[in-house]
């Protein structure tokens, strides 16, 4: 009998700034044994992007964070806002590195003032992921990694068991070797490639991957998170917002 595919969605593509119109990073994985549906990051625009998708954001069981930028995080509030106003039951596990509780609250209370006061139908649970961490869900086990990108926190390298398939995210990061031990076996690595050539602090660049491709031993790169400079390139490992791929 032939396993269930990973379904993995690329609702939100895009870099911090909407180059080429994309939306952030929200990248929405589906699998029969899972509990609920599945997102890597909830950038502020995930709810339009998911909604964009065709997918319902009321199914959304677990929301891993890689970084705490508001292009990786900043839609929790809205997701949460959004179970509240359509009387959702189902709770939202929110698994992202240490300090993403705190930081929500605060986002909460700066967008909407009395936001984490309300007594909701539901509930959301924040558990922190600390590099070198691994932790097992229903349905899923995943590894985390210490990731080169400064926000305030930890920023993690994700690798996800599901089925039978390994995911590997970079997230952002600039090169780093944990990167090659995410992807060792995986059968998708989504990589961040913010720019070919140019050298940006913290965030890898096509070229970082194209050294290193050797190393990675992922059956399949999909590049992400990409700049103008990026996308006036097109390549067909490329992401773009609405590409869905079975793994």
């Amino acid at each position: 009998m032939t396993a269930e595919p990973v379904t993995v969605t690329f609702a939100g593509s895009g870099d911090a700034f909407g180059s080429g119109g994309r939306f952030q990073a929200c990248i929405h994985i589906e699998h029969p044994g899972l509990p609920g549906q599945v997102l890597l990051d909830c950038g502020a625009t995930s709810m339009t992007a998911l909604r964009r998708a065709g997918l319902n954001p009321g199914e959304i069981g677990m929301v891993f964070v890689s970084h705490l930028h508001g292009d990786h995080f900043g839609g929790l509030p809205f997701l949460i806002l959004d179970g509240q106003f359509s009387h959702r039951t189902d709770p939202i596990w929110i698994i992202g590195p240490p300090g993403t509780s705190e930081r929500l609250n605060e986002a909460m209370e700066c967008m909407f003032p009395g936001s984490t006061q309300v007594r909701r139908e539901f509930v959301f649970v924040v558990t922190d992921l600390s590099p070198g961490q691994r932790l097992d869900f229903p349905g899923m086990r995943v590894h985390a990694r210490a990731a080169r990108h400064p926000s305030g926190a930890s920023a993690l390298i994700l690798r996800l068991e599901i089925g039978g398939k390994v995911i590997a995210y970079t997230g952002d990061t600039a090169w780093t070797d944990a990167i090659r031990l995410a992807a060792a076996g995986a059968d998708l690595l989504i990589a961040e490639a913010y720019y070919r050539h140019k050298a940006v602090p913290y965030h890898l660049r096509l070229d970082d991957l194209t050294e290193h491709r050797s190393e990675i031993k992922a059956r399949r790169i999909i590049l992400t998170h990409m700049s103008a400079d990026m996308l006036a390139h097109p390549g067909e490992d490329h992401a773009h917002d609405g590409l869905v791929v079975h793994v």
